[in-house]
């Protein structure tokens, strides 16, 4: 298992007014499992081909370990990428695929076929290895080339986009593959993806990057509870932002004083809090009169516009909740204390 540290990284693309990555700072843990998360052309896929060695960086450094690996090649780096688009051999069956890397590392034919049967056993295809990878579905191809990286056994797993090109249901299928299989082999892993609920669900530690810059780096949960600004709040669905002031306890707002959690810092700021997060009800404390602007059926959820006071807020909540409640009544919601979050 490797440590990662990536210290202030950054890459200027020829002709370009401002960085593609701008001084991205990682700590991460021996046999962790992170994701690199942000919208299209954010700096995401950059970062991880600084960290492969396939391009330089023009400033800032990567360590294995402690150790700098800027001055080693990228095939002695220890890191291993899986792209996208899989980029399997065509002429080549899956088993000379996945065995190609050990192959060009001399290793002899019976060692190289022992392992490849190993490894197609561990990604779930132990029949396949005679056939071409044009014979393959897209979630077959996606462990294939999976395999291909891990049977170099990598210090380093990187994985750019692994699930972007499956169907919903092959997606949950691999999300499930490339947990376990980083769990039991306990391979410090990086990976790509646009999708939050990707990063959530695989992911121990999330780093959010917009506009080529780190935004935020921690656990699923404190991007939900306590997100680091506005913007972070907003990539994670949040819909709820009130102006005010908090001081004693309390915020001050159009929504009216509401009870705040102890760690709240003091001063101007917004109150920002889930739309999943409020309760149809009086409640002990932070109950607030609103009135119903909108309804909306999602399915599983129903969205409610809601007027409070001066101030326009959404809530998320199970249809058998909100059942018989129409556009324009008025309802007591609650906002619980622990589910809000003051922004400086």
């Amino acid at each position: 298992m490797t440590q990662v540290s990536i210290n202030a990284l950054t890459r200027h693309w020829p002709g370009s007014a401002r960085p593609a990555l701008d001084r991205l700072s990682l700590e991460i843990p021996s046999g962790a499992l992170i994701a690199l998360l942000g919208p299209s052309g954010c700096g995401k896929t950059t970062a991880l081909k600084l960290i492969a060695g396939l391009v330089e960086p023009t400033s800032g450094d990567v360590a294995f370990d402690g150790r700098s690996v800027l001055k080693d090649p990228p095939e002695r780096r220890g890191a291993v990428m899986v792209f996208q688009n899989h980029l399997l051999f065509p002429g080549m069956s899956v088993a000379e695929n996945v065995g190609f890397g050990l192959k060009m590392r001399k290793l002899p034919k019976p060692r190289i076929n022992a392992q490849v049967a190993e490894m197609l056993a561990l990604v779930q295809l132990p029949d396949l290895g005679h056939r071409r990878p044009s014979e393959l579905s897209g979630g077959q191809q996606q462990r294939v080339a999976l395999a291909r990286a891990l049977i170099l056994r990598p210090d380093v797993l990187l994985l750019d986009e692994p699930l972007s090109n499956l169907d919903a249901h092959l997606r949950i299928e691999m999300r499930d593959l490339i947990r376990s299989l980083q769990r039991d082999l306990g391979i410090t892993t990086i990976f790509v993806t646009h999708d939050q609920e990707e990063a959530v669900v695989l992911a121990d530690r999330v780093a959010l990057i917009l506009d080529g810059a780190l935004r935020q780096y921690a656990t699923a949960e404190q991007f939900y509870k306590r997100p680091a600004d506005a913007a972070v709040a907003r990539f994670f669905g949040g819909r709820n932002f009130v102006p005010g002031t908090s001081g004693g306890g309390l915020f001050h707002s159009a929504l009216g004083p509401l009870h705040l959690p102890g760690d709240t810092p003091l001063g101007p700021g917004t109150l920002t809090f889930r739309p999943e997060s409020i309760r149809i009800g009086a409640g002990a404390e932070n109950t607030v009169i609103a009135r119903v602007l909108d309804r909306t059926f999602l399915g599983t959820q129903t969205r409610l516009r809601l007027m409070a006071g001066g101030a326009e807020i959404e809530a998320l909540l199970s249809p058998d909740l909100v059942e018989g409640l129409e556009v324009g009544s008025q309802v007591p919601v609650t906002l619980p204390r622990q589910a809000l979050w003051v922004l400086p």
